[in-house]
């Protein structure tokens, strides 16, 4: 049996108010049916990795998770 590659990642966004969310779009039934969440964290706290598969990002209004390990993350290096 061949081990599949994961290719769909998971992400939530928790933020502490409904007052930080500027913009929340969920359509349904159309053509091109998409979501869209916007909204503030705050100032920085920490970006830290969680059991090394999660990236957490803690703001003081909120905590973004995104399902992303470490070593997929890439750097642009400018000259």
């Amino acid at each position: 049996m061949q081990t599949q590659e994961k290719t769909e990642r998971f992400f939530s966004i928790e933020l502490n108010s409904k007052h930080q969310i500027k913009n929340m779009t969920l359509t349904n039934g159309g053509q091109n049916e998409s979501a869209l969440v916007e909204g503030n964290l705050g100032d920085l706290i920490e970006a830290t990795f969680t059991e090394g598969i999660i990236l957490e990002v803690k703001g003081t209004k909120g905590v973004l998770r995104l399902d992303l390990q470490a070593q997929e993350i890439k750097t642009n290096k400018t000259s």
